[in-house]
């Protein structure tokens, strides 16, 4: 299985100069289409988003891995931004429905 990155210039940059694939957006509506399309490839399992743009795809990431737990779909800090704390708990009641 492959592993994707998508996220700005700075963030997908070190995944392409570790061999993973990527793909560089501006915007939350261009990685929300690339999700999209990337989830319907077999050989993908793995989506690296940049924070800043999984934050604002929150509801839209969450209602897609209720449906569909493969690929993997993961947030992961972009260079510069802050930590935050995630409530894991919290985003498997609203997954599951509970």
């Amino acid at each position: 299985m492959q592993i994707i990155a998508i996220g700005n210039r700075s963030f997908v940059t070190g995944f392409q100069l570790a061999g993973v694939l990527s793909q560089e957006v501006d915007t939350a509506n261009e990685a929300w289409k690339i999700i999209k399309a990337t989830v319907k490839n077999s050989q993908i399992g793995l989506i690296l988003v940049s924070d800043n743009l999984s934050e604002q795809l929150k509801e839209q990431l969450t209602n897609l891995r209720s449906k569909q737990p493969i690929p993997l779909i993961y947030g992961v800090p972009s260079p510069g931004s802050k930590p935050i704390n995630i409530s894991y708990r919290d985003m498997l009641k609203q997954i599951l429905g509970v």
